[in-house]
């Protein structure tokens, strides 16, 4: 297999701006921090001004560090903070005044927290400080927004990002100790299975009618699948995430790359907008460039879109990642994946109600690794009453997994047998 200039180019600048971000320690789930004293709280943000000048304010217990930027596809402002404890009040940025349309605020990477700016159009940061406390006053963070033109707001984004992948290069290099490598455990000779659960961190993927989390939901299963996936003793299972952390698609698609897994499975929960329908049940997906139906291509461009929602979106670089993954996806893995989800469907359907249409396809950037076997699994829809119980259940949970088991089981036992995997797809 053969990557093109291109994709070399697109993935160095991944590994350069996300690298890193996997690994994490453990986090409070309600707030998406350790609850310490260790780390500031912020008590309250809101924004003013106008559609000239907006600002935003943040209270802060303490004093800390910032660094803010802008980003293109869409406007965003991105401001990188310390691990910060976010006690907000609820739809806390859901609203947008002057110059922000909306706001959203959580942990990227242990040790760091985000706020990301959805803005209406170009801006310049005016200003970027924190404060310090005054009398009665606490610290507040202050980030300052000006309207400027296009090409204002063009040439500003190429100063800041060449500064940012600098910083980052510096950054990864203090950290990484000379001659160190993730070690694959050659002498393990067990096939390595990915676990994904979706989401995480600043990114709460799909929610509920009573506020439920899909990132919270997806966790949860995924740590369980992996308990039962390890139980068995006859694989390795190396997960995304094992906490309330962001991880970006590209950087867990080379997660499983780099292990040399022989297996992803992505988990999800899906959501229909009210007045959309009442679809239920279970779907398994795998990578196809055209969607299978409108739903499918509708969830894809969901998901895809988790990196703008963390403020850091790679895609929209001349020759999107996805598309060039896509384009290098083998044929035999892509086989592999639809043998691995007509089992899996097949086990399901006897654990759980399934979607009317069970499997599907479409462009999901998380499944593009060309030489991992990939599936994403969407367990149900939060916006479905029955859905959302049986998420919730741990009885449901396990004996869904137990099925997601047997299938890796069959999948396994059927690849090292040396079975044909054409001889399946039938």
């Amino acid at each position: 297999m053969t990557f093109s200039a291109t994709s070399l180019a697109v993935t160095a600048i991944c590994a350069v701006v996300l690298g890193g971000i996997a690994q994490a320690g453990a986090q409070n789930r309600a707030g998406g921090a350790t609850l310490s004293e260790d780390f500031p709280v912020a008590t309250d943000a809101r924004l003013a001004g106008d559609e000239k000048t907006t600002r935003l304010i943040v209270d802060l217990t303490r004093k800390i560090e910032i660094r803010a930027f802008t980003l293109a596809a869409p406007y965003r402002v991105v401001i990188d903070l310390p691990q910060v404890n976010f006690q907000l009040a609820p739809k806390t940025g859901e609203h947008g005044r002057g110059l922000v349309k909306a706001f959203r605020f959580g942990l990227v990477m242990q040790g760091g927290s985000r706020i990301v700016l959805d803005v209406s159009g170009p801006v310049r940061i005016e200003k970027a400080s924190v404060l310090d406390p005054t009398g009665e006053q606490p610290a507040r963070l202050i980030v300052e927004l000006g309207a400027v033109d296009r090409a204002t707001f063009l040439r500003t984004i190429a100063v800041e990002n060449r500064a940012a992948v600098a910083r980052e290069n510096k950054r990864r290099e203090e950290m990484v100790p000379p001659g160190s490598a993730v070690s694959n455990n050659d002498a393990d000779p067990r096939p390595i299975v990915v676990v994904d659960p979706g989401h995480g961190g600043i990114d709460n993927g799909t929610k509920g009618p009573s506020g439920e989390n899909e990132k919270d939901l997806v966790l949860d299963f995924g740590l369980m699948l992996r308990d039962k996936i390890e139980k068995t003793g006859k694989y390795r299972v190396v997960m995304t995430r094992e906490d309330d952390t962001f991880v970006a698609l590209a950087e867990r698609v080379r997660l499983a790359r780099s292990r040399q897994a022989q297996l992803f499975i992505s988990i999800h929960c899906d959501a229909l907008a009210r007045g959309d329908g009442d679809a239920q049940g279970a779907t398994v997906y795998t990578l196809s460039e055209t969607a299978s139906d409108i739903e499918a291509g509708r969830l894809a461009e969901q998901e895809n879109k988790a990196d703008v929602i963390a403020g850091v979106d790679l895609s929209a670089e001349p020759n999107d990642i996805a598309d060039i993954l896509i384009d290098l996806a083998q044929r035999e893995t892509k086989i592999f994946s639809v043998q691995f989800a007509r089992t899996l469907v097949a086990d399901l359907k006897l654990a759980a109600r399934m979607h009317k249409r069970p499997m599907k396809s479409a462009g999901f950037r998380v499944l593009t690794a060309p030489d991992v076997p990939s599936v994403l699994v969407e367990l149900g829809y939060v916006s479905s009453s029955q859905d959302l119980k049986q998420l919730t259940s741990d009885t449901w949970r396990s004996r869904v997994g137990d099925s997601v088991v047997q299938a890796v089981d069959t999948f396994f036992t059927t690849r090292l047998a040396g079975a044909n995997p054409a001889a399946r797809r039938n």
